[in-house]
């Protein structure tokens, strides 16, 4: 198991602390599975933290993918949501295959009841498709 990294900032560690307890156990093991799935996969490669419109973003520094983004909200406080480009497939794709273990809003995110364990092996497939987007798009054009 790799070990994620410190916040990349204080912006970043200042945010994760702002949020109640299970909400950011959830995203802080999402971060953690982010930072496993960069670490075992080379083309990915090193990954940069932030925050996107104030939430937690991670984005491979390779180009190999999208940015993700999580974050929990007061006004939806029994969930934890994950955003992709709502301008890729990669929500359409997490609904038509994922769909018996994540819910999905719209094109851009992924719903995460606090109430129920996150759907590890689903999570992290969904997870690893944004990671890696632009690199498997690439290489489906010059097949």
């Amino acid at each position: 198991m790799v070990m994620p990294p410190d916040f990349a900032t204080t912006d970043v560690a200042a945010k994760f602390a702002t949020y109640p307890d299970k909400p950011r156990q959830m995203l802080l093991t999402l971060r953690r599975w982010i930072f496993e799935i960069a670490g075992d996969e080379a083309s990915i490669g090193t990954l940069d933290e932030s925050l996107k419109w104030g939430e937690p973003a991670w984005r491979a520094k390779s180009g190999s993918g999208i940015t993700i983004r999580a974050d929990w909200k007061e006004k939806s406080p029994n969930q934890v949501m994950v955003f992709f480009d709502c301008k890729t497939d990669l929500i359409d794709r997490t609904r038509s295959l994922l769909s018996a273990d994540l819910a999905c809003e719209g094109n851009r995110a992924i719903i995460l009841p606090i109430s129920t364990p996150l759907p590890e092996a689903a999570l992290k497939t969904a997870l690893g498709w944004a990671l890696t987007y632009h690199r498997d798009r690439k290489k489906a054009q010059a097949s």
